[in-house]
């Protein structure tokens, strides 16, 4: 006899979570099925901010960019550990968006979100410290807002964690490789490495992200109504560029824009592009081309020119944008649509585009739109409910991250921060009854001991160094080659 459920989700990414979460607190049943890891694609290779979006305000996208920073101050709440805010700095440049430009949209940008708890923006003298001596003689005025930063790839298990908490069936390295429709329930064969197996279902939602026309041609023989653009968005990491925990804003004379942030301790983050892509989805990279815009872009204004050989990684990932037939890829919508497919019997929902900000909200008007096929019991749940860790009193990580070095006075301040910022009051089974570094296990390099790796494996899906090293976490950037190849061992011995 199959198994069977209310929905399939397939999509590990940040939507596909999202919506399982949702559905599966309202008491749907829900198995969510994912070819690969979690956030292994789109949803790991963002530039990895909570923000409104504030260039889409020039493309008249207010709906979008109000929702955003209402869902910037939510999900703030939602998970302190993983998102924090930031102060962004823009630079005035000549030839570039006056300055009456600039203000008037900060101004706008401050307002249309509603009353929110980050500070507003200003003017900021960027001859003055830290911008001296970091950006060219040449720029001297420029403007400051908040938005917020957020470990994308942690965002998505989170999401998945929660959604297991409450029924919810989360299967990774599971590929959906046949859909058979019926009058009120699909047929789904699902593949695991060299297992088959099949699942009746009463809906699918289809968030598959680049690959959302390829399952909808699997369920229904056809693309659905609507179009893709896919957009491959790339970034380099580099040495620290600059001091400072702010991040720049620089605008191009494209009229594109692009971020230098900093990034795990050591590193500035730069990005993103926008290229029309139509290559192997699984075989995404950054282009030469890409290389060379990004370290212009950043040289335009640092005082020091970025030269290649500071590029010590890089990352790229395709936006499966709704098109919208907009003139240029970076003026393509990026707001959500839905193709809600039932007239051949059960019904089928396909997403289009969204982002990281907005995946809570996207998830309850997924099952807005789903409860006009289905019933679908419950009500919005999701916004006052932290996800796993992030449960603090009054959201507060300065003053968790108090208690947990008086409690844990043992831990090294440093690898106190990061499992803090990683995992919040999960902290606690992580570390069990341990009380010494000995008692955390196996010393795989850095700061990683078994323990971690132990419960990466038996809560968070990690299969693979890799899971752990580059999504679980950005470890991979400080170990060297050796210890991570300690890590890959340690998964085969597992094994």
């Amino acid at each position: 006899m199959s198994e069977s459920y209310d929905l399939l989700v397939v999509g590990g990414g940040i939507n596909g979570a999202g919506i399982a979460r949702d559905a599966a607190g309202r008491g749907l049943s829900v198995l969510l099925v994912e070819k690969d890891d979690l956030a292994a694609h789109t949803s790991s290779a963002s530039t990895k901010l909570v923000h409104g979006g504030l260039r889409y305000l020039e493309q008249w996208e207010f709906r979008l960019v109000a929702e955003a920073l209402r869902e910037r101050e939510v999900l703030l709440k939602a998970a302190p550990h993983i998102i924090w805010p930031l102060r962004f700095v823009m630079p005035h440049m000549e030839g570039m968006r006056s300055q009456w430009m600039l203000r008037l949209g900060l101004a706008l940008y401050d307002r249309i979100g509603g009353k929110g708890t980050l500070p507003r923006s200003g003017r900021v003298d960027l001859r003055e410290p830290p911008h001296r001596g970091t950006l060219q003689d040449v720029l001297a005025k420029g403007f400051e807002y908040s938005d917020c930063w957020v470990e994308d790839s942690r965002l998505v298990v989170l999401s998945a964690m929660d959604a297991e908490a409450r029924g919810a069936a989360i299967a990774t390295r599971t590929a959906c490789v046949g859909l058979k429709r019926g009058k009120d329930r699909w047929t789904a064969r699902l593949r695991s490495g060299l297992v088959e197996r099949t699942v009746e279902v009463r809906a699918i939602v289809n968030a598959a992200g680049p690959w959302v026309d390829r399952v909808a041609k699997t369920a229904l023989g056809q693309g659905t109504p609507s179009h893709l653009r896919l957009v491959k968005g790339s970034h380099i990491i580099v040495t620290r560029a600059y001091p400072g925990e702010h991040a720049y804003l620089f605008q191009q004379p494209d009229k594109r824009i692009v971020f230098a942030i900093p990034y795990e301790r050591d590193f500035t983050l730069i990005g993103t592009t926008d290229q029309l892509y139509d290559g192997d989805l699984d075989m995404v990279a950054i282009s030469e081309e890409e290389r060379v815009y990004l370290r212009e872009s950043a040289s335009r204004y640092f005082r020091s020119p970025i030269a290649d050989d500071e590029i010590v990684r890089t990352y790229a990932g395709v936006r499966p944008l709704y098109e919208d037939n907009a003139a240029s890829n970076s003026t393509v919508t990026r707001d959500y649509v839905f193709e809600l497919e039932q007239e051949g019997g059960a019904p089928i929902l396909s997403i289009y585009g969204g982002k990281i900000t907005t995946y809570r909200k996207l998830a309850e008007h997924a099952l807005a739109k789903l409860g006009k096929a289905m019933k679908v019991p419950g009500g919005e749940w999701t916004k006052g409910a932290p996800l796993p860790g992030g449960d603090m009193p009054e959201a507060d990580f300065a003053q968790f991250l108090w208690r947990a070095s008086e409690r844990w006075d043992w831990l090294p301040p440093e690898t106190l921060l990061r499992l803090a910022r990683a995992y919040g009051t999960l902290m606690e089974p992580l570390i069990g009854h341990a009380a010494s570094l000995s008692d955390l296990g196996e010393h795989l390099g850095g700061d990683l001991y078994e323990a971690e790796l132990r419960y990466l494996v038996d809560h968070e899906y990690a299969c693979t160094a890799e899971d752990v090293l580059w999504r679980r976490s950005k470890l991979g950037l400080h170990l060297p080659f050796e210890e991570q190849a300690k890590v890959a061992d340690w998964f085969e011995r597992k094994n």
